[in-house]
């Protein structure tokens, strides 16, 4: 295998990496992380959703997560309510894409990655055409990619380049 092939499978392998993590968090990746409901959040039945409401819909899922009533979350509540949220997650995205209803995804049933998309943002990556991406470049990408979710991965941010 090239060099440029070698680059090239792990840049694919790292999107369908990131695609299965997106599919399992659902399709609010990189916004709210789970399912909204109208009827939920319409708390008095009215038919319409108010400011204060949307509001309530926080503070319901921090009482929810404060389970034990003291008005603080603790790292272990936190943990607790982010791994029930997960275990959610992963069962809809068994439910989704468990085609011979064993109770498992395959490597066949997973979705497969769209190539001629990976072959195209691994050029946008390396911006340099030289084949392949360079730790400034890689760099380079996450910042930009933090940048549109809203992280602000860049310099001077709670995470550095080397997590």
């Amino acid at each position: 295998m090239t060099h440029k092939g070698f680059l090239a499978g792990i840049v694919v392998a790292g999107m369908a990496v990131t695609a299965t993590t997106a599919l399992a968090m659902g399709s609010g990746y990189g916004g709210p992380r789970h399912e909204i409901n109208f009827d939920v959040l319409d708390k008095d039945g009215n038919g319409e959703v108010t400011r204060e409401e949307m509001q309530m819909r926080g503070q319901d899922r921090f009482v929810q997560a404060d389970s034990d009533g003291d008005g603080k979350l603790t790292r272990d509540e936190m943990m607790t309510a982010a791994q029930a949220r997960m275990a959610e997650r992963v069962g809809r995205m068994i439910e989704r894409f468990d085609a011979d209803g064993d109770g498992a995804v395959s490597m066949d049933e997973m979705p497969r990655p769209d190539e001629k998309r990976a072959a195209r943002m691994f050029d946008v990556i390396d911006s340099d055409d030289s084949g392949g991406i360079s730790k400034e470049e890689f760099a380079e990408m996450r910042d930009q990619m933090g940048k549109r979710r809203g992280h602000g991965f860049g310099k001077g941010s709670h995470r550095s380049n080397d997590d």
